[in-house]
């Protein structure tokens, strides 16, 4: 990004959004490869809503504290693809609301934003999730979707 003075300025980040879907860790694992080979830190971004619900039925929810189930979310994943080994270019952050507005958000400040094809809900044979699409056409930086494993 360069300044109106000329003077370059980097964001020095990738954000990936991850949600525990295989797509989203193929995502985490190509925003580690770019992070290093271009010298960037990786933001993981999970985020979550309360459910909609109606009736009765919402009260058996009221213990349940759905932010402490994606941070938990969250390092099992990092567990799963890193053990104990979590790169030290990665930082978390989970956030509660909707995922497409928080990528977005989250976008801003990136130089890269990351999201698997598709993710947890949807139909699974679209092409692509709302979520990945959104961010394909109304991120503030560049954005890569990808398709399958990093193998």
């Amino acid at each position: 990004m360069t300044t109106k003075k000329g003077s370059t300025v980097s964001k020095k980040k990738i954000v990936v959004g991850v949600d525990g879907s295989e797509s989203s860790k193929s995502a985490l694992m190509w925003a580690l490869e770019l992070a290093r080979v271009l010298d960037k830190r990786i933001e993981v971004v999970t985020v979550w809503e309360y459910p909609m619900m109606f009736g009765w039925e919402a009260g058996v929810f009221f213990q349940w504290t759905p932010e402490e189930d994606a941070k938990k979310a969250l390092r099992n994943t990092l567990k799963e693809l890193f053990g104990e080994d979590i790169p030290q270019e990665i930082t978390t952050s989970t956030h509660r609301g909707n995922a497409t507005v928080a990528l977005l958000d989250a976008s801003k400040s990136a130089d890269l934003l990351i999201v698997g094809s598709r993710g947890r809900g949807g139909f699974s044979g679209l092409l692509l999730g709302s979520v990945s699409a959104a961010c394909a056409e109304r991120a503030k930086c560049p954005v890569l979707v990808v398709h399958g494993s990093k193998s």
